[in-house]
C-alpha cells in the first residue's frame, strides 16, 4: 500500500519511527515533511499529505505533530479526506470499520512508537465494514462537504 505522510516539527521523531516501520511492513511511503527540527507550520505538510491521498496518489495517510489535533483538522479540511485522531486501539480500529477513515493522526507528545505501530497495524489492516447505516453516514459527510467546499 501506497501511504502518505507527514509532520512538523513536533512529530518528527515519531514520523521518523513510523517511516521505518511501514517501509518494514513492506508498504510504499511518500513522505511530504517536514525533515528537520526547525520549527515549521503544521499545515504546510499535512494538507500535502491530505491531497495525496483524496487525489488517489497515496491509498491512505498518516499525519503527527505534538498532539495530533492540528494536523487532524487541517487534513479533514481537505474534501475527500476522514482523518481520525487516534490514540487507542478501539478508534484506530473502529474508524476504518464504521467510517472508512482514510486518514489517521497522531500526537508524538501522547503515542509512543510502540503504540504508533499497533495503531497503525490496525488502520492499515481493518477493512471498512459497509452496510446501510455506514454507507448512509459517509454520504451524509459528503453531502456536508459539498454544502460548504463550493
Amino acid at each position: 500500500m501506497k501511504i502518505a505522510v507527514a509532520c512538523d516539527h513536533g512529530g518528527l521523531n515519531l514520523k521518523n519511527a513510523l517511516i521505518a516501520y511501514l517501509k518494514k511492513c513492506g508498504h510504499e511511503v511518500k513522505n511530504f515533511g517536514t525533515d528537520t527540527f526547525d520549527s515549521c507550520d503544521y499545515p504546510d505538510y499535512a494538507v500535502l499529505a491530505a491531497e495525496a491521498v483524496a487525489s488517489g496518489e497515496c491509498e491512505r495517510g498518516i499525519v503527527v505533530c505534538s498532539s495530533g489535533i492540528g494536523v487532524s483538522i487541517v487534513a479533514n479540511k481537505v474534501p475527500g479526506i476522514r482523518c481520525a485522531h487516534c490514540h487507542d486501539t478501539y478508534c484506530a480500529k473502529y474508524t476504518r470499520l464504521h467510517n472508512d477513515a482514510n486518514m489517521l493522526a497522531f500526537g508524538e507528545k501522547v503515542v509512543g512508537v510502540g503504540l504508533m505501530e499497533e495503531l497503525v497495524n490496525l488502520f492499515l489492516t481493518t477493512e471498512y465494514e459497509g452496510g446501510e447505516r455506514h454507507d448512509r453516514r459517509i454520504n451524509k459527510i459528503a453531502k456536508i462537504e459539498e454544502k460548504y467546499n463550493k
